[in-house]
């Protein structure tokens, strides 16, 4: 019983930090569009649709419904990040700063992919309420 309260609050956790990702990406499109990358047309969309992403995956997770679709989803989108965008700031940038910047959000987007993946993994012994047992 306490595996399974601790797991949830771990769970409930990432869900927030999603959310408030989620909040950034709307509150704050402009400076997050700075991070999508030249080649993808009409970029401030790109900007909400991502937002928006991570606060389904958010809402799956606390809603336990759809659990497993959202934490594959959830790790695909972030290690396209890493592989798209911070991989190649961190290779590119002339700025030392920089450079440091998308190594650290490298590996914090693959970080969270990885709990993600864990998440969408256990989903069918994970059970939000008793009556859900």
């Amino acid at each position: 019983m306490i595996h399974l309260t601790i797991s949830r609050i771990a769970i409930w956790l990432l869900a927030i930090v999603m959310i408030i990702f989620g909040i950034i990406h709307f509150t704050n499109p402009n400076e997050m569009l700075n991070y999508v990358p030249l080649y993808l047309p009409n970029g401030i969309m790109w900007v909400y649709l991502v937002g928006i992403a991570f606060i389904l995956a958010a809402l799956a997770f606390i809603s336990n419904r759809y659990v497993s679709l959202a934490g594959y989803l959830l790790a695909a989108l972030l290690v396209a990040f890493v592989l798209l965008i911070h991989i190649p700031n961190h290779l590119n940038s002339g700025d030392p700063t920089m450079r440091q910047l998308a190594l650290v959000n490298a590996l914090k987007d693959t970080a969270i992919a990885g709990f993600a993946m864990y998440i969408a993994s256990i989903a069918k012994h994970q059970r939000l309420t008793e009556s859900d047992r």
